[in-house]
C-alpha cells in the first residue's frame, strides 16, 4: 500500500537569519571572518537587535529541514519532526513549511525561543555564522510522532541531533524504533566531523540499524578511520547497505540497489558551500524513491548542490524541478 509520505525528517529546527553588512559594520562586530559560533539566547538577542532595522531575511532551515524542503521542491510527499518555539521566527518556520506541504504536526512549544543561526554576510560573500540552538535542541523521544514515521518510506535522521545526549539521542532511538516496527528505512547523515569524535558510539549503534548513510570525506575517514574518501567508502560498504560519500569538487561516491559508482562533480564558481551536502542528500533520496537509477540520481543531485553554492543560502527558493529535469 502506498504511504502518505516517501520521507519523513528528524532533526533541529533552525530559523536563518540573513544579515549583510559593510566590511566597517563587520569590523565593528570583532567576529572571527567565516567562523560558525554556538551562542547563548542573550547573546543572539544581542546581536539581532542590533540590526532589528535592516530587515533581515529569514529562511527556515536546519540541515534535514532543507534536505526535507529539497525533497518537497522537486515533488516528493514530505513530513518533519523538530521542534520551534511560539516566537516571530517559530510562527514563520510553521507557516514556511505549511506553505511547502510538508507536514511538521504541531511543533511549536510553548514560552520557548525558536532555534536560529544569524549569518552575516560580508561584501566578499563571506557567511559568519551565529548559532543559537534555543528549543531545537529539547527534541526528544516525546516529540516523535509515530504516525508520521509509520506512514513514510523513509526516517532521515540528522547527525547534529546525536550531539544532545539526554534528549536527542533519546529521540533518535524512539524514531528508529518506530521506523524498524512499520517497515520503513533509514537514512542518516553524519553532519560533522565532530558528532563522530564525540558521540560516535550513538552514531555508530544507530548506523546498524541505518539502510543509507550520507558523509563526506572528513566524516567518512573519521568513522572508518582512514585517509582517504575511497578508502572510506570501501570499507563502509562492508557494514551499511547503501552508502553515499561525498568528496567536494572530486565527486560522489554512491552504492545503492547493488549499484556502485563513481560520479563526479560539476565545475563551479562557488560563492557559499553551506546547504551543498543537504541539497545533495535530499536530491538523491528524491531521486531513489522516484523510480530514478542510483548514479542518475546522484548526478542529478551534484547538480543541484553545485547550483546551490553558486548562490547565497543553503537552500533553492526556485527552479529546482526545472535543474533535476534538466539533467535527469
Amino acid at each position: 500500500m502506498k504511504r502518505e509520505f516517501q520521507l519523513c525528517g528528524l532533526g533541529n529546527a533552525i530559523v536563518d537569519i540573513f544579515l549583510e553588512v559593510s566590511d566597517a559594520e563587520f569590523t565593528q562586530l570583532g567576529f572571527e571572518r567565516g567562523t560558525m559560533r554556538l551562542v547563548d539566547l542573550n547573546e543572539q538577542k544581542i546581536l539581532l537587535e542590533r540590526y532589528q532595522k535592516n530587515e533581515p531575511k529569514l529562511v527556515s532551515g536546519g540541515s534535514v529541514a532543507n534536505s526535507t524542503i529539497a525533497f518537497s521542491q522537486l515533488g516528493g510527499d514530505a513530513a518533519f519532526i523538530g521542534c520551534v518555539g511560539d516566537d516571530r521566527y517559530g510562527l514563520f518556520y510553521a507557516g514556511e513549511f505549511e506553505e511547502l506541504g510538508i507536514a511538521i504536526g504541531s511543533p511549536i512549544i510553548v514560552n520557548q525561543a525558536t532555534g536560529t543561526c544569524v549569518c552575516v554576510i560580508t561584501p566578499d560573500a563571506e557567511r559568519t555564522m551565529r548559532t543559537c540552538l534555543a528549543v531545537s535542541s529539547h527534541l526528544a523521544a516525546r516529540h516523535v510522532d509515530e504516525e508520521r514515521i509509520k506512514n513514510s518510506d523513509w526516517l532521515f535522521i540528522e547527525g547534529y541531533v546525536f550531539a544532545n545526549p539526554e534528549t536527542g539521542q533519546t529521540a533518535i532511538r524512539e524514531a528508529i524504533k518506530f521506523a524498524k516496527k512499520h517497515g520503513t528505512k533509514i537514512a542518516i547523515t553524519c553532519s560533522d566531523a565532530f558528532i563522530v569524535h564525540v558521540f560516535g558510539d550513538a552514531l555508530r549503534d544507530a548506523l546498524k540499524d541505518a539502510d543509507l548513510f550520507f558523509c563526506n570525506e572528513s566524516e567518512a575517514c573519521a568513522v572508518t578511520q582512514t585517509a582517504t574518501a575511497e578508502e572510506a567508502f570501501k570499507k563502509l560498504n562492508s557494514d551499511i547497505p547503501s552508502v553515499i560519500v561525498t568528496n567536494g569538487p572530486h565527486g560522489v561516491y554512491v552504492r545503492h540497489a547493488g549499484l556502485e559508482a563513481h560520479v563526479p562533480a560539476f565545475s563551479s564558481n562557488p560563492k557559499d558551500l553551506t546547504g551543498a551536502g543537504d541539497m545533495l542528500a535530499g536530491a538523491f533520496l528524491y531521486g531513489i524513491t522516484h523510480g530514478v537509477a542510483p548514479d542518475k540520481a546522484a548526478r542529478a543531485a551534484c547538480f543541484l548542490a553545485h547550483k546551490v553554492i553558486e548562490q547565497v543560502g543553503a537552500r533553492l527558493h526556485h527552479g529546482t524541478k526545472l535543474f533535476w529535469d534538466e539533467i535527469v
